[in-house]
């Protein structure tokens, strides 16, 4: 493992032990994702967001220049958050960490899991890993960073710790 691959391990890590939510109801799933649209909608980003919790789509929004490939992106980045209980930047990290691709080692279908970023699990406190929000349309980390930001900007809002 290069010091490069380990500080961003540890970064990604880090982002997904500070970012838990106190709650998550249908209306959070509303108001963050409306946020992270606002979010791309200022940077002129064409993006697909995606909110999930267990089996259940709670937000979906698609901007003009995206197409139905946005959408399984989305859910082969989502399987992978399901497996792993960890974002889908964070699980190839790993892999890369290791010396290998996800693709190469994790013996999953390429066409079903993809370990690109772009979705973060969704953490309550005390409870654990209950959804996933995603975003498909820009460079993997481009895709993980706009996650992030709304995210840390929906718990500020929030008023969580």
């Amino acid at each position: 493992m290069t010091a490069l691959t380990g500080a961003l391990v540890a970064e990604l890590t880090a982002q997904e032990e500070e970012l838990v939510l106190p709650r998550f109801t249908n209306d959070d799933a509303w108001r963050l994702g409306s946020l992270l649209v606002g979010l791309a909608r200022e940077r002129g980003a064409a993006v697909t967001v995606d909110i999930r919790r267990g089996g259940q789509q709670l937000f979906h929004y698609a901007f003009d220049g995206t197409s139905p490939d946005n959408d399984f992106w989305l859910r082969r980045k989502a399987r992978v958050v399901e497996r792993y209980a960890a974002s889908s930047l964070l699980v190839g990290e790993r892999f890369r960490a290791k010396g290998t691709s996800f693709e190469a080692s994790s013996r999953l279908d390429p066409d079903l899991y993809a370990a690109h970023g772009g979705a973060f699990p969704l953490r309550v406190r005390d409870v654990g890993p209950i959804g996933v929000l995603a975003v498909s349309g820009l460079p993997q980390t481009d895709d993980h960073a706009l996650v992030v930001e709304a995210l840390t900007l929906f718990l500020a809002e929030e008023g969580a710790p």
